[in-house]
């Protein structure tokens, strides 16, 4: 097995996991460049004291590195976020913001710290009977700003429905369950690329298409993690159809992702543009959920050198001060694929910490 081989040594990885983490939790947006604006209303992406999307997904990544490792300065990044965050008060509900509820429900379930509990209640019982919904019942992709009206977006699956998933778990509500299984499916229906495996960035109801049919890769970086996520989380069996439809729609994408990998280990911001730049958030999501795959048997270690590679890659992008980084800003929805190609690059929160989600399963390759 190439990754039991070692390539690469486990202090290393350990060292760069340490400088990530300081660096995570130092990233601001001092000068409001990076603010989103949303008709007067700024919203911001990048710093990590914010209650959004880009934090959400870089607690999961923290979280995930102490269930490996028992690393107390990993679990206090974690608790602290949420100290301040719960004596600011809770943001608006929507799609991104939904995102930190995941790491919320671990904690509840590790410290049973009662103070989350309606949080999580009130906050899933929101996407079950408020959210707002599209055509075919499926989440709206609703934001500060732009309500998204009828679109489907593949970061729903990662910011809302794991959350959800988890949470009907945690508190024995099997509609929510129900519900989490529903939207994957009609996610898939409508986002998933029958040629080549992979997923387009979104789906309107209004006009019938897929935008600029983007092969966007943090879009599909979100499905490479939310698969092996949904099936760990509500512990589906081998032989449950609902499992095996995952692993078969996870192994075609996986598929299509080694035939395009870079030769440095990266993966191009549009998949199948070589002209288009090297992506460093994406290709750490993609090593995160192709690694947890072959460790759970849910693919194949044909794909453990594209897994190495794309580790390779990473430690290659990580600078002196621990900044990843290749990370391209927050992305809406393009009509054209040039929008992609001109997205801006920056240190974001979520760069730091998927790189830190993926060396945290390589980890496990020791053992």
């Amino acid at each position: 097995m190439i990754i039991n081989e070692l390539f690469v040594e486990r202090k290393t990885i350990l060292k760069a996991i340490d400088l990530m983490m300081d660096n995570l939790t130092q990233i601001k947006d001092d000068s409001g460049e990076f603010l989103l604006d949303f008709d007067g209303l700024k919203v911001d992406d990048k710093s990590w004291t914010v209650w959004n999307w880009p934090q959400g997904v870089g607690l999961y990544g923290i979280f995930k590195y102490w269930k490996t490792t028992n690393d107390e300065k990993a679990l206090k990044i974690v608790t602290d976020w949420f100290e301040q965050r719960l004596l600011e008060g809770a943001p608006p509900k929507n799609v991104n913001t939904m995102a930190p509820l995941l790491t919320m429900a671990f904690l509840y379930e590790e410290f049973g710290d009662q103070r989350f509990v309606p949080y999580l209640e009130q906050w899933a019982d929101w996407v079950m009977y408020d959210m707002p919904r599209t055509n075919d019942d499926g989440l709206q992709h609703m934001t500060y700003g732009p309500e998204n009206k009828n679109q489907l977006w593949d970061d729903t699956l990662m910011m809302t429905v794991l959350p959800l998933a988890k949470i009907g778990m945690m508190f024995n509500r099997p509609e929510y369950i129900e519900e989490a299984k529903k939207q994957f499916l009609i996610h898939i229906k409508y986002l998933a690329d029958k040629k080549t495996g992979l997923w387009y960035h979104g789906w309107t109801f209004e006009e019938n298409h897929n935008y600029a049919e983007a092969l966007w890769a943090r879009g599909n970086c979100w499905i490479t993690i939310a698969i092996p996520e949904i099936i760990e989380i509500l512990e589906l069996k081998e032989g449950d159809f609902f499992r095996e439809f995952l692993v078969d729609t996870l192994n075609s994408q996986v598929r299509a992702l080694a035939s395009m990998q870079d030769e440095s280990g990266l993966w191009h911001t549009l998949l199948d543009d070589p002209n288009s730049y090297l992506e460093s958030s994406a290709t750490a999501g993609f090593a995160y959920g192709i690694l947890k795959s072959i460790h759970k048997r849910y693919i194949g270690k044909e794909y453990e050198e594209v897994a190495e590679k794309a580790i390779l890659g990473l430690l290659n992008e990580i600078d002196e001060t621990g900044t990843v980084q290749k990370v391209s800003i927050g992305t809406g929805m393009g009509d054209t694929l040039d929008f992609y190609r001109e997205i801006g690059i920056t240190a974001m929160p979520y760069g730091q910490s998927l790189t830190v989600l993926a060396f945290a399963e390589l980890l496990v390759s020791f053992v």
